[in-house]
């Protein structure tokens, strides 16, 4: 069988690269069924007349990417359980799980230069790299065997410790056994996940929200529904609506400075959405990645109701340094113990290394100087970039108190996908509005990191958009 590959060894694309995703186009074409033996690595050479060696290179990442099967001593194959089936689950078109799950990796994938001012990272001269540096030499001279040793199931006791006294600051009461350090919050959304839900659950997430978690659900196979976001937080009247018509488990929320809109859940928002929780039967999972650049803290969901309708997420990664993955879940000391049970199944163990280089930076004073000028920055940041967008003819969401983000639009323009358009020869990238919302319906709505608006290419853009919506 000769493969319907087209490669072109002048287009500029590695030869390995227009094999994977010529075999990845023929996969998800139906045109292979599960099982189907793939040419032999000297056949496919042979076949095309190249080199063995990007065939070799090709079928190797296929085989990690789960396309292919590789069986010893007889060959490859069409993967049983190819990307076909998987990007499948919990939707009836596998091509568009695959389009929304593309979305998660867009913001590593913009060309080298282009300004990146949809991304949701802090750019590397607004972080304390000298900090970081001093932490990770004090780790390698002190503690050895962090470079070498898994951490502890439940993680480093002494960054849990440093982590108590954080969400003590929050008002919430838990004692350093019901905090599970995990790579990322991330991979705390994905335990929980995991541990709450099964195939055909109902989960409430919030309309606009975290991409991510979006396609994390679908890959449990979990069904979304979703939860219009309001200036206050979730849309109260049809959350209590949707509640007559499902029997959710869990409900995703970003109270303190949601990402992608920047807005914080209001007071008596908070106490009628515990109220819902309490009537039916159902738990938050409260993400709180940004806590560290609100400087008066706000109640929490898990300070009002103290962990008994909750399960609280934070993370590090915002502030610290987006390498350093580091997270962290809250709850009952039952649901503490079986998340630890889980990872140590799924990764039998954190980082060490990491968990202790967080540690000893977060327990500098140099720490706490940096967020403060951090939460200074932005909030500065945020009012320059409100005034240039409106000032552009731009409607903003809600002016945001902290955070890195504004949730903005052009007036007369119905999908952002213009706006990325509009960018992409000014060399500007945006992350579309329909990246956030639960099944990737158009929207009008974009997310501007605010950290990157003072370029002049992020003014060009925004006059270039506003123009846009006056042709």
């Amino acid at each position: 069988m000769k493969l319907p590959l087209e490669l072109d060894r002048d287009n500029g694309v590695p030869l390995t690269e227009q094999i994977v995703s010529g075999v990845q186009t023929w996969i998800r074409s139906r045109a292979a069924h599960p099982g189907a033996k793939l040419p032999s690595i000297r056949q496919l050479a042979a076949d095309h007349v190249i080199s063995r060696f990007p065939v070799i290179e090709a079928y190797d990442r296929l085989v990690s990417l789960g396309y292919v099967d590789s069986r010893p001593g007889s060959g490859f194959y069409v993967a049983e359980r190819s990307r076909t089936t998987m990007s499948g689950m919990g939707t009836s078109d596998p091509r568009r799980a695959e389009e929304e799950s593309g979305h998660i990796s867009q913001q590593f994938n913009h060309p080298g230069e282009s300004l990146k001012l949809g991304t949701g990272f802090v750019p590397e001269s607004w972080r304390d790299m000298d900090s970081l540096g001093q932490a990770i030499r004090h780790v390698s001279r002190v503690d050895m065997s962090a470079l070498i040793d898994y951490a502890t199931p439940l993680g480093n006791p002494a960054l849990r410790e440093h982590l108590q006294a954080r969400i003590a600051q929050l008002g919430i009461v838990a004692d350093v056994s019901q905090i599970l350090i995990t790579e990322g919050a991330s991979q705390a959304l994905d335990l929980v996940m995991r541990y709450r839900l099964k195939p055909g659950d109902t989960m409430f997430v919030e309309d606009p929200g975290y991409y991510n978690l979006n396609g994390l659900l679908k890959l449990h196979g979990v069904k979304i529904v979703g939860i219009p976001r309001t200036r206050s937080g979730p849309d109260l009247d049809v959350l209590q609506t949707q509640l007559q018509q499902h029997r959710p488990k869990l409900f995703f929320i970003n109270t303190v400075f949601h990402n992608p809109t920047g807005t914080t859940v209001s007071p008596p928002v908070a106490f009628r959405l515990l109220q819902l929780a309490r009537e039916h039967g159902f738990t938050f999972v409260e993400d709180d990645i940004y806590a560290d650049y609100q400087t008066d803290p706000t109640d929490r969901l898990a300070t009002l109701d103290q962990l008994e309708h909750v399960i609280y997420v934070g993370g590090l990664s915002k502030t610290l340094s987006s390498s350093l993955r580091v997270g962290y879940v809250v709850a009952s000391h039952e649901i503490i113990k079986d998340l630890a049970d889980i990872r140590m199944l799924t990764s039998i163990g954190g980082s060490r290394f990491i968990e202790a280089v967080a540690h000893a930076q977060l327990e500098r004073g140099a720490y706490r100087k940096f967020l403060d000028r951090l939460r200074r920055r932005m909030r500065e940041a945020i009012g320059t970039t409100v005034q240039t967008l409106e000032n552009s003819g731009w409607e903003v969401f809600e002016k945001p108190l902290g955070g890195t983000f504004v949730w903005a639009r052009v007036p007369g323009i119905a999908d952002a996908e213009q706006l990325v358009a509009c960018g992409e020869p000014l060399g500007v990238t945006v992350a579309p509005g329909r990246y956030f919302r639960p099944h990737a319906e158009t929207s009008p709505w974009t997310r501007i990191n605010v950290a990157f608006t003072n370029d002049p290419r992020a003014q060009t853009f925004f006059a270039a958009a506003a123009a846009l919506a006056t042709r």
